[in-house]
């Protein structure tokens, strides 16, 4: 996809084979529909009156308007004006993307960007244009040989803005292609079935990734270099399975070389190909979905891709561990103890709370590299879905002002989490009698406990864990990856760059 800018001073001049305007409900119109409907002689304002409300996610095509150079005029609700916020825009922005695919045309222009926007500039809605019509142009395709629609033609979108404007919606546009390109490699990721995206698969993507920018270096860790880690826990997951494990290292490097007076941002991802539950074995009912378990290791990769796209000046790491949980005689079995990298010891009283053991191990190995700050993301626990449901993110954090950049970020992006009690209080849950820690804490409070554990490793930085079980993808007929939380971690890595 190709995204430029539309300078035409006369918007009713403007030649596009789809021209996308908003309109707000009560028949109030933006100012790019005003020119448009005074060019036109009333035609929106008499569209609006008769048969469009304006209500948001909603749209009405129209073609040959008088006095308007334009094909059509896609008429896109915003909703109600005095709630008109950044995630109605990222919507708007989608649903123009997505019709003008539907329509099968080649290239569009939007004006929503233009529409001023609470806590918003003219930077990020162009920023929210790309990325937002970039996800509209995802389709799974990858195993599928039947039924499958023609390709979209739509290569182009423009923003239409004033000249003195151009730059800034420029960088918002790279900004924002970077982000869409990040989140659909993620998607991608996540949609692949499990018996292709294995873990090798994974090391294989972060090889490419690695040829493709000069930024990204990429080293990939067998079986025999993550036994000389003493990765125990990881390992101790990764033995049921005859797949091999694989622990990922990718390093962004500034064109500068590493900053002298800032310690790298290092992004941690569980990347559980395939979980069955192992020994604990899950319900047959959606264990498909559990393909989904590498949405963590996915976001990482995409956002390592993105930072490379948008050539971050900032020392970015990303970390995956990724192998699948499977039941086997080797496997782990409830009532076994295991020793980490850490050297502090864990029994299992549930081997299908594995992503925890897989993430302790990676969060030790962070430690290496001193960083400034440390993000773990993971599919960890469905008592997360249930506290949180399927719109926010779980946020786990000590450091208040980690926590609060995260949230910021995720505000900004349209890709929100929502902030979870750490307290100390919540540890002795995971009391054990044989070992330093038992790998679950109960039923009360479980995606708390999950993040109690993972904070036992994370003592020698600032750290947040972010818990995306309920975000990472949908079920039912929309089943697919959502590439979340890619946009969030991008914009929290932009704030800090």
């Amino acid at each position: 996809m190709e995204f430029s800018t539309q300078t035409t001073t006369g918007l009713q001049q403007v030649r596009t084979a789809a021209l996308g305007v908003g309109v707000f409900t009560d028949g109030i119109l933006t100012p790019p529909a005003e020119i448009l409907d005074r060019a036109s002689e009333g035609a929106i304002s008499a569209v609006l009156k008769s048969e469009f409300k304006g209500k948001a996610n909603t749209h009405l095509v129209l073609r040959n308007l008088p006095g308007v150079k334009a094909e059509r005029i896609i008429v896109i609700g915003l909703g109600k004006q005095e709630a008109y916020k950044a995630a109605t825009h990222a919507a708007a922005e989608q649903t123009f993307a997505g019709l003008c695919a539907s329509l099968n045309v080649t290239e569009g222009v939007s004006t929503l960007a233009g529409v001023e926007c609470e806590n918003t500039s003219l930077r990020s809605r162009a920023s929210a244009m790309a990325t937002a019509a970039l996800r509209s142009q995802y389709r799974y395709e990858a195993t599928r040989t039947k039924d499958i629609e023609p390709a979209p033609r739509l290569k182009k979108l423009a923003v239409w803005v004033s000249r003195s404007k151009a730059d800034e919606v420029k960088e918002g546009l790279k900004e924002g292609t970077a982000i869409g390109n990040g989140v659909n490699l993620a998607r991608e990721l996540g949609d692949l079935p499990p018996n292709i995206c294995t873990p090798t698969y994974l090391g294989d993507t972060a090889k490419k990734l690695g040829k493709e920018f000069k930024s990204l270096k990429v080293e990939v860790l067998d079986r025999k270099k993550i036994e000389a880690e003493k990765m125990g826990a990881f390992l101790s997951v990764a033995n049921g399975s005859d797949e091999p494990p694989v622990f990922i290292v990718m390093r962004h490097t500034p064109k500068g070389g590493k900053s002298k007076d800032k310690a790298p941002l290092v992004l941690v991802g569980k990347g559980l190909t395939f979980d069955s539950g192992g020994i604990s074995i899950k319900p047959a009912a959606s264990m498909d979905e559990m393909k989904y378990d590498m949405c963590g290791a996915a976001s990482v990769l995409g956002t390592m891709r993105a930072v490379a796209e948008l050539e971050l000046d900032r020392e970015v790491i990303g970390l995956v561990a990724s192998c699948e949980n499977m039941p086997s005689g080797r496997a782990n079995k409830p009532g076994d103890v295991v020793t980490s990298m850490s050297g502090q010891t864990i029994e299992i009283l549930n081997t299908d709370a594995e992503g925890r053991l897989v993430l302790c191990d990676a969060l030790t190995y962070a430690e290496r590299f001193k960083p400034e700050a440390v993000i773990d993301i993971a599919t960890l626990t469905g008592a997360c879905v249930v506290a949180l449901g399927h719109v926010n993110s779980g946020l786990f954090s000590k450091d208040d002002k980690l926590a609060e950049d995260l949230l910021e970020a995720g505000r900004n992006a349209g890709d929100t989490a929502w902030r979870m009690p750490l307290e100390d209080a919540y540890q002795e849950q995971l009391r054990s009698n044989f070992a330093d820690m038992a790998n679950i804490g109960g039923m009360p409070a479980g995606s708390v406990t999950a993040a109690c554990f993972l904070a036992r490793y994370t003592s020698a930085y600032s750290w947040a864990h972010l818990d995306i079980a309920g975000t990472a993808w949908k079920s039912g007929k929309e089943k697919g990856a959502t590439g979340r939380p890619v946009p969030l971690l991008t914009h929290f890595l932009l704030s800090r760059s």
